[in-house]
């Protein structure tokens, strides 16, 4: 008995998504140490850019301590803190100067992963947030955060479906031969995106949007990367893979925001119910 109201006291768990979330955290910091380069959530990274090893281990020591320091009460606003300015310094520092100096598929589409992952990271910091969190950056620590997060998610899943179309001749070979109609599937998927993207920036059916296009991801990664990886991935097949769970697990979280809203809400613009 003891032990369990312990137990209760050392880990804080908001949701199933923030469960989640943490736990692939931890994953792909473990990742980056055992194979010593990037999470596939990282890259691309300019060949040339400073003190690359010493960066390659902060890549994968900040998700893991953060991830760890989530789960547990008494860290996890410190936890959110970090994973959130490490998030945002990589995406403007790294993501959005490449999008200038080598503007691509690689480079824009990396941007919008790591907009998503900073989505996800936003929501988790104004549930965790502190009296001295919001004395400090105001509403960026409550309702203000939250819409800013729902933002970039919104306007990450817009470049996610136009890739379905721009792409289709990548797209439509991922498709189960069991499912037929290879490049309709493409094109839905690539259209489902895109009003997801638009119901979450505007308000309108956010949170079934949301709901949605999370399980989306985690169907499309069951059944095309998981087969995939079963029969023997390569490289590239085996990264899509890892950045799938990493996107299932910030699109859970940011679907997890929009808690005490009705599911149909038409602009509404209440924030979550702050953890």
């Amino acid at each position: 008995m003891n032990g369990s109201a312990a137990g209760q006291k050392t880990i804080r768990i908001a949701s199933a998504g923030h469960a989640f979330f943490a736990v692939i955290m931890i994953g792909l910091g473990i990742q980056g140490l055992i194979t010593r380069d990037f999470a596939p959530i990282w890259p691309p990274v300019p060949d040339g850019v400073p003190a690359r090893g010493a960066l390659i281990a902060l890549c994968a020591l900040v998700p893991l301590a953060t991830g760890v320091g989530l789960l547990v009460r008494r860290t996890a606003a410190a936890a959110a803190r970090v994973l959130l300015g490490y998030l945002v310094l990589w995406l403007l520092f790294v993501r959005l100067p490449l999008l200038v100096t080598a503007f691509a598929v690689n480079t824009w589409w990396s941007t919008c992963q790591i907009s998503v992952m900073v989505a996800a990271a936003w929501v988790l910091y104004t549930w965790f947030a502190t009296d001295r969190d919001r004395q400090r950056v105001g509403s960026l620590a409550g309702e203000a955060g939250v819409r800013i997060a729902r933002a970039l998610y919104g306007a990450a899943l817009i470049p996610f479906g136009l890739a379905h179309f721009l792409y289709l001749e990548n797209t439509a070979p991922l498709v189960p031969h069991w499912l037929g109609w290879p490049v309709g599937w493409s094109y839905l998927t690539g259209a489902t995106f895109i009003a997801a993207g638009l119901a979450v920036l505007s308000g309108v059916w956010a949170r079934l949007a949301a709901a949605l296009v999370a399980l989306q991801m985690g169907l499309f990664t069951l059944l095309i990367w998981v087969p995939i990886v079963a029969a023997g991935a390569n490289e590239s097949q085996w990264s899509e893979f890892v950045v799938s769970w990493a996107l299932i697990a910030a699109g859970w979280v940011v679907a997890d925001s929009y808690r005490g809203i009705p599911w149909l809400a038409v602009g509404s613009r209440r924030a979550q119910r702050l953890g």
